[in-house]
């Protein structure tokens, strides 16, 4: 397989820091340095660590080495009919590590699954420089504690990604994007009835105006569906959903805004957020444009079961996440002392005491 495998430099690069102390911000493409806290250190780029290791499509496995760019692995994928399930935002440009580390998933999240479910197994740089293996290639490997899910979302916080092995799906023979004229909570709600009727759905988002739905399958299914569904047929559906993905529609057009990102229970009553919303995986997920008070919004989000979180934009240097309970605090904790126990990777990426 093509690409260089340098995670012999990397690993001795991370020993060295856990014995000086010193600390490591670890750098792939960039693509998604606005997410999280500013985090302090010299940079660890990895985006030299490229290659597909191994890729078996009958078995709907993948594995490749962390600074693989995702176009690279979109266009492997496509060449055998298959793509990756959570269909990570790219922003122009990611990684594989990138969109493993950051947890993020696309618009079919709610019916394909998100970046955690997908991963069978992964290799990874611990903090005292030790390169480490967890899970495999296959479906049914794991036995006790799942750690390579728990890398999904941790933002290099445990430890520097070298490999990741996937499951990936067969991509879909057509897609069918329909434009419908219903209120928010009206049309979640229909999706819903439609998605228990067997509807193929892979994308469900309302911009305020109308719903936007996504259909994937066969021809004669996506012409059943919509038949029944009805609504404007969207020319270029890919395109809109691709927008939406990587945040490229105009509602985040003002980059210098603060981004919030809401995370809702199934068809929980969102109306009371006010401002420039626009709903995504069903009304499980919405973004807020503009200066919030932070309390004040967590508060609102952890009453309807929820919670947010300062996508990008505002103030860095204030709590981005979510808060965490005590009880979770102390779990975080208790990680990242096993995994970093000098504390040197992306100190302060997530929270500012760890």
């Amino acid at each position: 397989m093509s690409g260089q495998d340098i995670s012999h430099d990397l690993a001795a690069r991370v020993a060295e820091a856990s014995q000086s102390g010193t600390a490591l911000t670890i750098h792939g493409s960039g693509s998604k340095t606005f997410y999280g806290r500013a985090s302090r250190g010299e940079t660890l780029a990895v985006d030299g660590h490229t290659g597909i290791v191994n890729y078996e499509p009958t078995e709907l496995v993948l594995t490749a080495r962390a600074g693989t760019p995702l176009a690279e692995l979109d266009e492997a994928l496509a060449a055998e009919g298959q793509q990756m399930p959570f269909d990570p935002p790219r922003f122009g440009g990611g990684t594989l590590g990138g969109a493993i580390a950051t947890g993020l998933s696309g618009p079919g999240r709610p019916w394909l699954g998100a970046a955690r479910d997908q991963v069978l197994g992964l290799r990874l740089i611990n903090g005292r420089g030790e390169h480490m293996r967890f899970g495999g290639e296959v479906m049914k490997n794991v036995a006790g504690y799942d750690v390579s899910r728990l890398m999904a979302g941790a933002l290099g916080t445990l430890g520097v990604l070298t490999e990741v092995s996937l499951k990936v799906l067969p991509r879909p023979e057509a897609e069918l994007g329909l434009r419908l004229n219903l209120p928010v909570m009206e049309g979640f709600s229909q999706v819903e009835d439609w998605f228990r009727q067997g509807f193929p759905v892979t994308g469900a988002a309302h911009d305020g105006s109308h719903l936007h739905l996504r259909l994937s399958g066969s021809q004669s299914a996506l012409q059943a569906a919509g038949q029944t569904i009805g609504g404007e047929h969207v020319a270029e559906v890919a395109n809109w959903w691709s927008a939406l993905r990587d945040q490229a529609l105009p509602f985040f057009e003002d980059a210098d805004t603060p981004l919030w990102r809401v995370s809702l229970p199934p068809l929980t009553d969102s109306s009371g957020f006010d401002g420039p919303v626009l709903h995504d995986w069903n009304g499980q997920q919405l973004w807020l444009r503009g200066a919030r008070d932070a309390a004040a919004l967590r508060e609102q989000a952890a009453s309807l079961g929820g919670h947010a979180v300062c996508f990008r934009g505002g103030d860095q240097e204030d709590a981005v996440f979510h808060p965490l309970a005590a009880p979770l605090q102390t779990f975080h904790r208790r990680l990242k002392q096993a995994f970093d126990p000098a504390g040197i990777l992306n100190p302060g990426r997530m929270y500012a005491d760890f």
